[in-house]
C-alpha cells in the first residue's frame, strides 16, 4: 500500500512540473514517465491487459511522436538569433 501511495504522489508531482516547465521536450519527457508509472499502477491493481496498452501506447508511442513533433519545429530563441 506504501509503494501504491509513494507512485501516486511522484505521479502527481510530474504531472505538475510537466505542466510548469518552459522547454517542451522536458515537459513531454516528464509526461512520458507519469504515463510509465500509470501503467505500473494499473498492473499493480490486477490490471496487466491495460498496463500493457497504457506502457505501449502511452508512455513510448505518444512520447516518441511528441518528440518526433518537437524536433521537427523551431525554437523561439533560434527565431530570435536569426532576426
Amino acid at each position: 500500500m506504501i509503494f501504491i501511495t509513494l507512485l501516486i504522489i511522484i505521479m502527481l508531482i510530474g504531472a505538475i512540473v510537466s505542466c510548469i516547465l518552459k522547454d517542451l521536450l522536458s515537459a513531454v519527457i516528464v509526461g512520458g514517465a507519469v504515463s510509465l508509472i500509470a501503467a505500473i499502477l494499473f498492473y499493480y491493481l490486477q490490471a496487466p491487459d491495460v498496463a500493457m496498452a497504457e506502457a505501449s501506447i502511452g508512455a513510448a508511442l505518444t512520447t516518441a511522436i511528441f518528440v518526433f513533433a518537437i524536433n521537427k519545429t523551431k525554437r523561439l530563441e533560434e527565431n530570435e538569433e536569426n532576426n
